[in-house]
């Protein structure tokens, strides 16, 4: 394994008994919610990064193959475009003092007919995530990215689309309840087309993004 695909070492903050369930997590595997049949095909291999200092939180969807095999999250294609968007290198993006990255789903949850990710597992999110939110109030920020991200995070103020979702991003930027977010398509490059039909993303978002995680780091 190269030495850029090593996860980041993180001392310890009083997390770790919460690292260590999450790690030991096999509820996809051994008792998923739709029965045997829709058992986990694969190893479990959570990949998360929580932190008592970050300010920002990147919520995710699920981790990839690439991520799965090296344990380390957006470490593909999507993880370098996210980077170029906020304006980090990977050395700052990998800082768990700076960026926590917690994911709707922990782990890669395998591939549909079309060789698509399939979305994120359903027993995941309503077993860990209030617990890791709790664990981190010093967060400031919350990037939300995808549908079920912001499903989550902006519950029944989201739009009926995520293009809706996203074009409508100062409302829930500009909320006076809770962290500040940001609602971001997801990064793959099978939204390339997606970018290129909504050129106010990069132009009126990205900048306003660009300062506010620079004022955070």
């Amino acid at each position: 394994m190269a030495e850029t695909d090593r996860a980041p070492s993180i001392p310890d903050d009083g997390l770790d008994g919460l690292r260590a369930e999450i790690a030991r997590c096999r509820l996809c595997r051994d008792t998923p919610l739709k029965g045997a049949s829709d058992r986990l095909p694969h190893e479990p291999r959570p990949v998360v990064v929580m932190s008592k200092k970050a300010r920002i939180l990147i919520a995710g969807q699920a981790p990839g193959l690439r991520v799965h095999e090296t344990g380390l999250p957006f470490n593909d294609a999507s993880g370098d475009r996210l980077r170029q968007w906020l304006n980090v290198d990977r050395a700052t993006f990998y800082d768990p003092d700076r960026f926590a990255i917690v994911p709707m789903g922990f782990c890669f949850p395998g591939y549909d007919d079309k060789g698509s990710d399939l979305p994120p597992r359903r027993e995941c999110a309503p077993k860990w995530r209030e617990r890791v939110m709790a664990a981190m109030p010093q967060v400031e920020l919350i990037l939300a990215i995808g549908q079920y991200a912001q499903a989550f995070h902006l519950g029944d103020s989201r739009r009926k689309t995520m293009t809706e979702t996203v074009r409508d991003w100062r409302s829930y930027f500009h909320s006076n309840s809770g962290p500040a977010i940001f609602a971001l398509p997801h990064p793959s490059w099978r939204n390339t087309g997606w970018l290129k039909k909504n050129p106010w993303f990069t132009e009126e978002l990205l900048p306003v993004l660009r300062r506010h995680v620079e004022m955070r780091l």
